[in-house]
């Protein structure tokens, strides 16, 4: 008899193009968990309606493309399950009961509240913006996430949900778990810096996105900032530092000592490093960009593997929905 598989459960809002950083500090995990978990991919459109309301159409014509991304990626929809937030009402009515027991005050304290409002304007400052954190949970309960893989600013986000299940087992559970309370799996993503030396993001247009071609890639990483204090080459230099040092862990991480202790002596210099590096990213990326062409070739495919994996998803969801209403006496 086979071991059963812990239940993962993650997503994505689709807000644009995906960049190297998601490639290898998400994507990658995500194709493993596929090997080793029963996994549930979500394609959080809701989630992008709380910054993004003002164009609807923007999110709509991301989520195909984002989808497609994921599974040049190796993200397989046969072991696993790929589907479509707003597809599933379940997880709206789900998060209108738990928020009837959720206080104000435990919205407002989740940490990146206050913080994205200042950064991104009172414009955002929305009922559903302060409500994110309990919807994220109900994505989670409402397919009976057991893990969920966040990196280490993330573990307050995911304890917000883990209160709300146990406030609300406690309440209507009568000794039993209703909601499966949900447990954070750490992942230290690799930090990708982008262009300018910061962390890779579209928000600073930094970024190397996995659909860019080999040309705009070798041209934004001869682009990209190095040591200010490796002036030429003969320089010693710091690759600790080093934006290009960063990309090579992946790109060709049997490369990296080399690299580096090339880099430390100065016999390595900027501009051979960065026409190198271009070289084998785009070798590693060139089989995910193939894969890519064939399903944007083919949208009918993508279309299918998110209706599917949404009718599989509802069915969770309903029997988590049946519960809770059991429990809190709907039905």
């Amino acid at each position: 008899m086979s071991e059963r598989r812990p239940r993962v459960m993650s997503g994505m809002r689709p807000t644009g193009n995906l960049h190297v950083g998601h490639l290898v500090g998400v994507l990658t995990q995500w194709a493993a968990y596929c090997e080793s978990a029963d996994a549930f991919f979500e394609i959080a459109d809701l989630h992008a309606y709380t910054t993004g309301f003002s164009d609807p159409q923007a999110i709509r014509d991301a989520r195909e493309e984002m989808v497609a991304v994921w599974l040049a990626a190796g993200v397989d929809p046969e072991r696993s399950t790929i589907y479509l937030q707003s597809g599933v009402p379940e997880i709206a009515e789900l998060q209108t009961l738990l928020s009837m027991i959720v206080p104000v005050s435990w919205l407002e304290r989740v940490p990146t509240y206050k913080g994205q409002i200042e950064a991104l304007g009172n414009e955002v400052a929305t009922y559903g913006f302060l409500g994110y954190p309990l919807l994220q949970l109900c994505d989670i309960a409402a397919m009976r996430g057991e893990r969920v893989p966040v990196g280490r600013d993330q573990v307050a986000h995911l304890e917000f949900g883990r209160e709300v299940v146990r406030r609300f087992n406690y309440l209507y559970g009568d000794g039993r778990d209703v909601l499966t309370e949900p447990q954070p799996t750490l992942s230290e993503f690799p930090e990708v810096l982008g262009i300018d030396g910061r962390k890779m993001s579209k928000s600073y247009d930094n970024a190397i996105y996995i659909a860019d071609d080999e040309e705009t890639t070798t041209k934004k990483v001869r682009a990209m900032i190095t040591d200010p204090l490796k002036i030429r080459r003969g320089d010693p230099g710091r690759p600790q530092i080093c934006a290009l040092f960063a990309l090579w862990k992946f790109a060709n991480p049997f490369r990296v000592d080399a690299v580096a202790a090339a880099c430390r002596s100065g016999e390595l210099g900027c501009v051979q490093d960065k026409g190198d590096l271009a070289e084998a990213l785009n070798a590693y990326l060139r089989p995910v960009r193939d894969r890519l062409a064939a399903y944007r070739a083919d949208r009918g495919a993508v279309t299918r593997v998110i209706e599917e994996g949404t009718a599989r998803a509802r069915a969770v969801a309903s029997d988590v929905l049946r519960d809770v209403k059991r429990a809190m006496r709907l039905v």
